[in-house]
């Protein structure tokens, strides 16, 4: 794998030409995506500004166009209307300023009126590469490109460690006022959610406190991406906790989920009534981000970077790296969040295939793209998928009736990769096992599990004979080819 250098991670993007040779050799990649947002070239991580405005979603994306590496990072852009069909515009945030010298980092989006607003925390390091993180502001200009603030909306709390970043801007009708929730680490190297307020969005903004939400004081050592949502009329505390062990999640220190409870804004305190919730029990999948301007109450979007910190992908060694998970409802069902794909994903849906055979036991072939559907009725279940003709290897589900646990295995899987944290994952189901809904593309696996109770969210490189899958467990099957949603341009 390459050893990059610190001139090379953080080299500055002068001449879109530059890329153009990388971006042909990305585009001929075996595992280049056919539905799911990717980078153009280069690395991609968290989703960022995900906001409806001017009649479309607008979505951009952590962006380091030169490798499979984190250096320096840019906002790319890219817009749909309809969250399924996505189309490139390009580099929306450069780092070109004293205070984002080493980044344009993660943050959210708010439109107000005609203009839409760029939240982000601009990544700057001084002479001893000493980090300043500083909270940014940027207008989006009618031909794609920002008009940035000339000054920050503020910098780092003193009180705190350097790890200050990803603003998520919120209005609170209540309260007549907006707030910045940003993720942070106390100077005791606890994780924590800092909290910012303004009346007026572009001025005046003043540090409100440090968000209090007890029994979570020492929850892992630094919460990421941190944001509170109104669903279906609770409130959510969404959030990524870094360094720590849960149960099931293998041998991964970062997660991604939620609590429910409620939130005073006046004390600045969120009281949780449910322990912390995994969003997702899959191997990749984190920094996920919900969508402002939602128009329903009962609902939120989220999308997700299917990815994880301080990992390596098979990728690399192309020298692009990342990809967002579909886009999802949330919704409450009793004290749990659920997600379920858009309804909107059955549009591509191109031709069904007779599965009569895999009802029956048989191996049967597995399209490199494609959507699964199954209704299990009460009983073990057992399916592999991306086997072997033989019936061996590939990524194993297995659900057991007595313990009520499902658990995904990809340890059969020829390319290997990430082992040290774990191989298998594991969700207990209240309820037993009853549908399935796997989205299966080029490079990577969804599966749904009763209706959003449960999701696994996973990459996968399948090679060579791994073009096959089995299913054992009374079941009912649907299968879909599904179309391109994606196109792989060059637009920087």
């Amino acid at each position: 794998m390459k050893e990059w250098t610190r001139e090379e991670k953080y080299r500055v993007l002068k001449d879109p030409q530059e890329l153009w040779e990388l971006h042909e050799k990305t585009a001929k990649s075996d595992f280049r995506q056919t539905y799911h947002i990717q980078s153009v070239t280069g690395l991609m991580n968290d989703p960022n500004g995900f906001v409806w405005h001017d009649n479309k979603w607008h979505l951009f994306y952590q962006w380091c166009p030169w490798g499979a590496v984190h250096g320096l990072k840019y906002w790319y852009h890219i817009v749909s209307s309809d969250l399924v069909t996505w189309k490139n515009l390009g580099v929306c945030l450069m780092p070109d300023r004293e205070y984002d010298n080493k980044g344009a980092y993660s943050g959210s989006a708010m439109p107000i009126g005609d203009s839409l607003y760029l939240y982000y925390t601009g990544n700057s390091r001084d002479a001893n590469w000493v980090r300043h993180p500083y909270t940014c502001l940027a207008k989006l200009r009618d031909d794609g490109w920002t008009e940035k603030y000339p000054l920050p909306l503020f910098g780092p709390n003193p009180n705190y460690t350097e790890h200050q970043r990803d603003p998520k801007i919120l209005y609170v009708p209540e309260m007549h006022c907006y707030y910045i929730i940003l993720g942070a680490q106390t100077a005791d190297h606890h994780g924590c959610a800092l909290i910012y307020r303004s009346e007026d969005l572009l001025h005046g903004w003043v540090f409100a406190g440090q968000l209090n939400v007890p029994g979570f004081e020492n929850f892992g050592d630094m919460w990421e991406c941190p944001t509170i949502e109104k669903i279906g009329g609770k409130e959510i505390l969404m959030f990524c906790p870094q360094h720590l062990s849960i149960p099931g999640r293998g041998n991964s220190k970062n997660h991604n989920g939620y609590i429910i409870g409620s939130m005073d804004w006046n004390s600045l305190t969120f009281q949780p009534v449910t322990q912390f919730h995994v969003l997702d029990f899959g191997f990749d999948s984190y920094a996920a981000a919900c969508a402002n301007n939602v128009s329903d109450p009962d609902k939120a979007i989220l999308v997700a970077w299917m990815g994880l910190p301080d990992s390596s992908y098979p990728t690399d060694e192309e020298d692009w790296q990342g990809c967002l998970t579909l886009p999802r409802e949330l919704r409450i069902r009793g004290r749990r969040l659920v997600q379920q794909p858009l309804p909107q994903l059955k549009e591509l849906r191109d031709l069904e295939l007779d599965v009569t055979n895999a009802e029956n036991g048989a191996v049967c072939n597995l399209p490199r793209v494609c959507e699964m559907e199954f209704y299990c009725r009460p009983g073990d279940y057992h399916l592999r998928l991306f086997c072997r003709a033989d019936g061996e290897g590939g990524l194993r589900l297995d659900y057991n009736q007595k313990t009520g646990n499902i658990t995904i295995d990809r340890s059969g899987m020829e390319v290997r990769f990430n082992e040290e944290q774990g191989e298998s994952r594991t969700r207990n189901l209240n309820n037993g096992l009853t549908h399935l809904r796997i989205f299966i593309d080029r490079s990577s696996i969804e599966i749904f599990v009763n209706d959003g109770d449960a999701v696994f969210t996973s990459r996968v490189f399948p090679k060579g004979e791994e073009t096959h899958f089995q299913v054992a467990g009374d079941t009912f099957l649907r299968m879909w080819t599904l179309k391109r949603a994606i196109r792989d341009d060059f637009v920087i």
